[in-house]
């Protein structure tokens, strides 16, 4: 099962945490892997550790707001394969700014990269995949989404780019469906990752936190990798428009 040997994939913001994990359990499950992230020299580190463990891939710099640059990258990849069958919008930021304080600046880095980015990387993606009728496409969101009781302090920019990026999914996944392609979403609860690292959490406040999620954890960028596997995989050939919660059982408490 999850077989992907054959399979071109490409992971945006993939340098670390959970896009790091994906291409690394991508490769391992077989797929060609493009390794993409603002840092060249960190994606090209993960590569390495990929063809170490017996797998292909190929290291790009790309800004994912910068439409010119995702083209060229794309572009890039289809000449050295000659295919693109799963794509994994991994690339986001988080940059606390309370809303009475946030700039307009502030406000379109945030949705620039969480949410043009994802929406330009996907439009690209489906028009190579459109062509081999076969396609995953993977938006990684967060369950601080909107709708489900769960909203992050001084986030409202980020919180808007990710229930955006829910939406955008799951009308995408009507469009696309005729063409092959599958759009689904992977909301994350609370994952150990140097995003949360570098929030500078407090241990008193980062305690108060997980004492409201059942498992007690924070949940580990691997435990997200396997969720793409799935979702990237054939076995979920009918599964499209859905967003998958992975938190710990967060929104359940």
């Amino acid at each position: 099962m999850f077989e992907l040997k054959n399979k071109v994939a490409l992971v945006t913001g993939a340098r670390r945490g959970m896009g790091k994990a994906d291409a690394l359990i991508l490769a391992k499950q077989g797929a060609k892997v493009a390794v993409t992230d603002i840092d060249l020299e960190e994606c090209k580190q993960v590569v390495e550790e990929i063809k170490k463990a017996g797998g292909e891939a190929m290291a790009f710099k790309m800004n994912v707001s910068d439409k010119a640059e995702v083209d060229k990258v794309f572009d890039e990849v289809i000449k050295k394969w000659g295919r693109l069958d799963i794509l994994v919008n991994n690339a986001g930021v988080f940059l606390p700014k309370m809303a009475l304080d946030m700039t307009e600046t502030d406000w379109d880095k945030t949705l620039d990269i969480n949410l043009k980015g994802q929406f330009l990387c996907a439009q690209r993606a489906a028009k190579e995949m459109a062509k081999n009728k076969w396609g995953r496409i993977i938006n990684i969101a967060s369950i601080a989404s909107g709708g489900v009781g769960v909203g992050v302090m001084a986030g409202s920019h980020y919180s808007a780019s990710k229930g955006g990026i829910i939406g955008m999914s799951e009308t995408m996944a009507i469009e696309w469906a005729p063409l092959g392609i599958n759009v689904n979403v992977i909301a994350p609860g609370a994952i150990d990752t140097p995003m949360i690292q570098e929030a500078g959490m407090s241990k008193e406040a980062m305690d108060a936190f997980l004492a409201g999620v059942p498992m007690k954890r924070m949940g580990e960028a691997d435990e997200i990798a396997s969720a793409v596997v799935f979702l990237g995989s054939e076995e979920a050939s009918y599964i499209t428009g859905a967003t998958l919660v992975v938190d710990g059982g967060w929104l359940a408490s």
